[in-house]
């Protein structure tokens, strides 16, 4: 079976269509997220995107905020309340005519990421900071970490964000990665932590043994693993 699997970002929607081993048969295609992002626009501008891409039996969606049950709960990233209680799912499978789950993104790159042993954690550190935890193998229920306080009363949005990254540069930010990672450590005991988003390639400091930076594939990848396991969340 052929899945088509999206990657909506802060920055950018992304879209390929796998094999059911996650492998890309056909390459992805990218352009620049809307703003303002209202559902409509959304659902518009995906139904644009993979025109080009090869037939399909099934949609996965990686989502930039917590979503249950194919509905949106949080849209953090996008900057608007416009698609809370948002059937992405149910809109989207109308749209494509095809069979759509929605997963948070960062759980749709763990899925792909991890290697099912322990607890696993998945971190991506892009428009703003996404996280995803699992035991052996199993995804734990979506957590937004992102939102939640981690120093001087700002979240982990605000101090790892890529605007952040911008204003107050390289050094300075990976010290908060660091940081970051420690408090993860004691927060969860993790076995192995994975880090990916954009700004992954960015961290210039020595990580331990239990930590890697992955592939941004990953987050178009994952969407194959939606459909092996039907108990999968989303």
């Amino acid at each position: 079976m052929n899945i088509l699997a999206i990657d909506i970002g802060g920055t950018g929607l992304k879209a390929a269509v796998l094999d059911a081993d996650g492998n890309i048969i056909a390459g992805r295609v990218r352009v620049k997220t809307p703003h303002p992002c209202e559902p409509g626009i959304l659902l518009k501008t995906l139904v644009e995107l993979v025109k080009p891409l090869p037939p399909y039996s099934y949609v996965s969606v990686g989502f930039p905020g917590a979503v249950r049950n194919g509905k949106v709960l949080t849209a953090p990233k996008l900057g608007n309340e416009a698609f809370k209680d948002f059937d992405l799912a149910g809109a989207l499978s109308h749209e494509l005519g095809s069979p759509v789950r929605v997963l948070n993104d960062a759980d749709m790159q763990g899925l792909a990421a991890i290697e099912g042993k322990g607890l696993e954690m998945v971190i991506t550190l892009g428009t703003g900071f996404g996280s995803a935890l699992f035991m052996d193998g199993r995804l734990a229920p979506h957590l937004e970490l992102s939102q939640h306080p981690f120093r001087k009363g700002e979240t982990y949005n605000d101090q790892l964000g890529n605007a952040t990254l911008k204003r107050i540069g390289r050094k300075k930010w990976n010290r908060r990665v660091r940081r970051a990672i420690d408090t993860l450590r004691v927060l969860t005991n993790f076995d192995k932590l994975y880090i990916g988003g954009g700004n992954a390639q960015k961290i210039n400091f020595e990580l331990d043994p239990d930590t890697r930076i992955v592939s941004n594939e990953d987050g178009v990848k994952g969407g194959a693993w939606l459909w092996r396991d039907q108990n999968t969340p989303g």
